[in-house]
């Protein structure tokens, strides 16, 4: 499956070079990290497809990584355990794990995997008529947005705006992307009104609710997420 990306967070340095090439000879992105908090940082701050976690990790156990990381993305997870080590993998479905995979194990059957798990999402995402981030729900079939079942009265632009900004959650968005696809790439203005707009959410999410979804990224552009 050409295109998607994946994040491999595994200590042994030689495991994770020999997925990497695998996965690269089958036209995926591959990125490595090798302790767990190092792993968390990049799958928050990346635009990942799927991640390859392994239990046993410095710094930050894999379950950890795991229990944080389905606080704010449900990327889908293949857990790698140890050959009998049956709690590990109850504790990672439970936690939120899409799979697990047995060291050691055969590449075949981690790409296989690796598939199932792609055409899962992909599925998931064309059936998908909502989008959400903790209690703020947009529903993209009735074109209506609340928080914590209190509606949210916006603007079509309010809307689409918010719309884009939850499809790319946890990715920084530039002013001028924002603009092309909200706006539309015939639009002449100043790229200020993204941020006028911006303002408008805050004001009507943001600070009713107490809450900081919509981030200002210094010279870049703004991305939603939940802290």
């Amino acid at each position: 499956m050409p295109g998607y990306k994946i994040l491999i967070i595994e200590d042994e340095v030689k495991i994770a070079r020999f997925v990497e090439l695998e996965l690269k000879y089958e036209g995926y992105e591959v990125e490595q990290a090798h302790d767990g908090r190092e792993g968390l940082q990049k799958v928050l701050e990346g635009n990942f497809d799927l991640i390859i976690l392994d239990v046993m990790l410095p710094s930050l156990n894999g379950m950890e990584v795991l229990r944080r990381l389905r606080q704010h993305s449900e990327i889908p997870v293949i857990m790698l355990t140890a050959k009998d080590d049956i709690m590990d993998k109850v504790m990672g479905l439970d936690n939120g794990a899409d799979d697990y995979v047995t060291k050691p194990f055969a590449i075949e059957e981690l790409l296989a995997r690796i598939r199932v798990a792609l055409k899962r999402k992909r599925v998931e995402a064309v059936s998908s008529k909502t989008l959400q981030l903790e209690k703020l729900v947009v529903d993209l079939e009735k074109y209506t947005i609340s928080y914590d079942d209190n509606a949210i009265d916006l603007t079509k632009r309010e809307f689409d705006l918010l719309k884009y900004l939850l499809e790319n959650k946890n990715i920084v968005l530039s002013r001028d992307k924002i603009l092309e696809t909200v706006w539309g790439f015939d639009y002449f203005g100043d790229t200020n009104v993204v941020d006028v707009y911006v303002r408008y959410l805050r004001s009507k999410i943001d600070d009713k609710y107490n809450k900081k979804f919509i981030h200002t990224i210094r010279g870049v552009g703004y991305m939603i997420k939940y802290e």
